[in-house]
């Protein structure tokens, strides 16, 4: 297979071709049922093993019948054309214009010409990115917008804006490709080579558990590429839901959010973080009031920590002038003030290690807050992916082993 295969070499109406062949167990019939002539099925089949270098359908006397990667292929393509399909559900088209099923005559030429657009943010940095030209990229995307019966992106000044609809299409289009690059991914002949997990890393994970588990999965998988996006919730939430990273590993939300599954993993407890040299560190444990005596660095509205820290201290909080969601930036402050924080005593280890911060007081009685993995409704990963969440899981085991 060639490492360079991307998501939308592989031809759309071949790869739907690919479940009606699993389920008719014949060329003919689906060939039919995609309304394609039995040679370019039979043609466009043997293209697409080619590309992948791996052979997805027996031939036999009495029929056809998948190999584990035709399995694996129809399976994740027909997910893949799912998210195409409800995206244009979802009210893509526009006053009854474009075509009752859009997506079923949508190109890969198309999607990759329309997504390069959104990402590179005008059709000369496009062009440059993929090597298409001007007027090929022009060409596409106003095809797609015909197909689509609306505007997907806009001239506003010297740039380009992206529509409401162009937008909720990139979604869908990315989506579709996450799928595609996993079924390539899975069923390589040369397992490891063009593997990848992208992580979205909340604050806490980035302390220990995520580079325990990424050291331990290149242990096992050295040719795995692991990309980590740094943010918080708020920051990887859509990313997350449009494709752009697999999943996020840090503090969950009660509820879950529409559309995201939670896998709880452990139970954080949240103490009182100051300066080495702080007033209240003699303080083996310090009242309430001892802690409303000074200013506080706090969470944004709507993260688990400002409403840790609400709850704490109720309708009459100390003084909070300052509000934070980098421990980097967080802990710099801490060692040159007075002021308070509440925090993962993991997110400091090493600077309580080093006698530059300290932990005020005991763990806070009510300071629990969930630690887990959060994924796309749905999503399935691939066996690197599952490999690297089985290392998580295990990196969570060895530290409360370490606790107890």
């Amino acid at each position: 297979m060639r490492v360079t295969l991307k998501p939308f070499d592989l031809n759309l109406r071949h790869l739907r071709a690919l479940s009606a062949i699993v389920a008719h167990g014949s060329m003919s019939a689906a060939a039919q049922a995609v309304s394609l002539s039995q040679p370019a099925l039979t043609q466009g089949l043997a293209k697409i093993e080619r590309q992948l270098g791996a052979t997805l359908f027996d031939r036999r006397a009495d029929g056809v019948r998948p190999t584990p990667a035709g399995l694996v292929m129809a399976e994740r393509t027909r997910a893949a054309l799912d998210h195409l399909a409800e995206t244009t559900r979802s009210g893509l088209r526009g006053g009854g214009r474009g075509f009752a099923r859009p997506d079923l005559l949508m190109t890969g030429t198309q999607l990759h010409a329309f997504l390069n657009l959104v990402e590179a943010g005008s059709f000369s940095a496009a062009s440059v990115r993929t090597g298409i030209t001007q007027p090929a990229l022009h060409r596409a995307v106003r095809d797609l917008e015909q197909l689509c019966g609306v505007a997907l992106a806009e001239r506003s000044g010297r740039g380009l804006v992206v529509t409401v609809a162009g937008r909720k299409l990139a979604r869908g289009v990315r989506l579709a490709a996450a799928e595609i690059v996993a079924a390539i991914e899975e069923v390589s002949p040369d397992p490891g080579i063009g593997s990848r997990i992208t992580i979205g890393a909340m604050p806490l994970s980035r302390a220990l558990l995520l580079p325990t588990a990424i050291a331990a999965l290149v242990r096992t998988e050295p040719r795995a590429a692991v990309d980590i996006r740094e943010g918080s919730w708020r920051e990887l939430a859509d990313p997350l839901r449009d494709g752009a990273i697999d999943l996020m590993v840090g503090a969950l939300r009660d509820p879950a959010p529409p559309g995201l599954h939670q896998d709880y993993l452990f139970e954080d407890r949240l103490v009182v973080v100051g300066r080495a040299g702080h007033p209240l560190a003699s303080v083996l444990e310090p009242t309430l009031s001892d802690y409303e005596r000074y200013d506080w660095i706090i969470g944004h509205l709507e993260t688990p920590l400002r409403q840790h820290w609400n709850d704490l201290f109720g309708d009459a909080p100390p003084p909070a002038p300052i509000e934070c969601g980098s421990v980097m930036v967080i802990r710099g402050i801490l060692r040159e003030t007075d002021l308070l924080t509440l925090l993962s005593p993991e997110q400091v280890a090493m600077e309580i290690a080093g006698g530059v911060l300290r932990q005020i007081g005991p763990p806070l009685d009510n300071g629990g807050r969930a630690i887990g993995i959060t994924t796309r409704t749905g999503w399935r990963p691939t066996s690197v992916q599952q490999r690297f969440i089985e290392q998580l899981r295990a990196a969570v085991e060895a530290r409360l082993r370490e606790s107890e």
